[in-house]
């Protein structure tokens, strides 16, 4: 294959570069284009066909269903690895060693306590506020209690400002949680591992101590695990483009967790439940919501269903359905909600038009019954979407800061009008 290629403009012709990337992906560098050309850009309405970045974090492909972090196998990843283990991995390149993985979780530890004057901005939020808003400011909010800026050139900076933010994002995913729920602002222990930790912190009453249930911390590890990274999606995305301006960690990741917000984005799990709830409504008759589904000028859609990315199955479904299995069974849970989210599983894993289209339950269907089942709230799923993407979102900053990328600035196509006179608005 040549190693350039050619565009054709008129009666000119233009060569640009090829990069090829380790898994045999193909780009045209075009970054000096505009100025070859005099003035000529490309147009690609939502980025699907712009490579933003050159980056050695995540490998995805969508046709064969293969997701990599770090050239780890997703699959392998879930069933060996602690998610503490992962977003190590995901961060500074490798698995970490016994005695790595053992000083990042201390240094994370001693990190793992927010200043009081955070209950003030928490308590300040009506139990109304969609706790994703909640999150995203209070992340925002640690950029006050900490306003000295990241030396990025500085290993021990990057590095304390990392484990900074893994111990304090827990803290305020679970007090986003318990303020809405009217339960104590608490705190982990240490003799908890991270994930340990999350729940306890989720989870505890007042009035009981907080017993880890085994099956439920595994099937929460493998949940943070297969949402930790997703290559350039829309909130890493916003996180690179952010923090490409210069702006610290804490704001960039309060940006990628608005981005995550979107019901097409981290909000897809949410809207799965809110979909549970309609069929449930309307008797709960899912073959009819099927047909409905089927039907091209029926407005109603399938949430959880297939993947944007992914044409075959979704290798994190695949994952995740099986501790979602096991946390059913173990809870022995008797919710309609997931007796309908069951019946529309088996349908679609055997109706010949949702196979021969490949529109499987994805992994934001599983995660939405496993969330359910372990009595998240329903608006809450989204925050821990983000809780497990924070490694993720952070590996991106970090990447990006340290290759100096340039501040992101997209071109665009006018189509407005073209110079005309001011009236006086009597003339208007």
């Amino acid at each position: 294959m040549s190693n350039t290629a050619k565009l054709v403009i008129g009666e000119n012709s233009y060569e640009f570069p090829l990069v090829k990337g380790t898994e045999n992906e193909v780009a045209i560098d075009i970054k000096n284009l505009r100025t070859a050309t005099n003035g000529v850009i490309t147009l690609d309405s939502g980025y699907k066909n712009t490579g933003s970045c050159e980056s050695s974090i995540t490998f995805l492909d969508g046709e064969k269903g293969i997701l990599r972090y770090r050239g780890y196998d997703i699959e392998e990843l879930a069933e060996k690895a602690t998610f503490l283990e992962v977003a190590y991995a995901l961060i500074f390149g490798d698995l970490p060693t016994k005695e790595q993985l053992e000083k990042f979780y201390a240094d994370i530890k001693v990190q793992s306590v927010v200043d009081e004057d955070v209950k003030k901005i928490v308590d300040a939020f009506p139990k109304s506020a969609h706790p994703m808003g909640v999150l995203s400011s209070l992340t925002s909010a640690l950029t006050a209690f900490n306003p000295s800026s990241v030396n990025v050139k500085s290993e021990e900076d990057m590095y304390k400002a990392i484990c900074k933010i893994m111990g304090k994002f827990p803290v305020l995913v679970a007090w986003t949680m318990r303020k809405k729920q009217g339960l104590p602002l608490n705190y982990g222990s240490k003799s908890l591992d991270y994930v340990e930790n999350i729940m306890k912190m989720m989870f505890e009453q007042p009035n009981e101590p907080y017993v880890v249930n085994p099956i439920i911390k595994d099937a929460l590890d493998k949940l943070l695990i297969l949402h930790a990274d997703h290559e350039q999606n829309c909130s890493t995305s916003t996180v690179r483009i952010a923090g490409s301006s210069h702006v610290g960690l804490f704001a960039s990741l309060s940006a990628g967790i608005s981005a995550l917000w979107g019901p097409l984005h981290g909000g897809a799990n949410q809207a799965v439940l809110e979909m549970l709830e309609a069929i449930k409504a309307d008797d709960g008759d899912t073959k009819k919501y099927m047909a409905k589904a089927k039907d091209k000028d029926d407005p109603f859609r399938l949430m959880g269903f297939g993947h944007r990315v992914y044409k075959n199955f979704d290798p994190r479904a695949r994952i995740i359905k099986k501790a979602a299995d096991d946390v059913l069974n173990d809870l022995g849970v008797n919710d309609p909600i997931l007796a309908i989210a069951k019946g529309l599983e088996q349908e679609a894993l055997n109706d010949p038009y949702f196979v021969e289209r490949k529109l499987y339950p994805n992994v934001d269907f599983y995660s939405g019954i496993i969330y359910r089942a372990m009595d998240i709230p329903t608006d809450m799923f989204t925050v821990m979407f983000a809780l497990g993407r924070l490694p993720g979102w952070i590996a991106q900053w970090r990447e990006m800061r340290l290759n100096n990328e340039p501040i992101g600035r997209p071109r665009q196509i006018y189509v407005g009008e073209t110079l005309r006179s001011f009236k006086s608005i009597s003339e208007r």
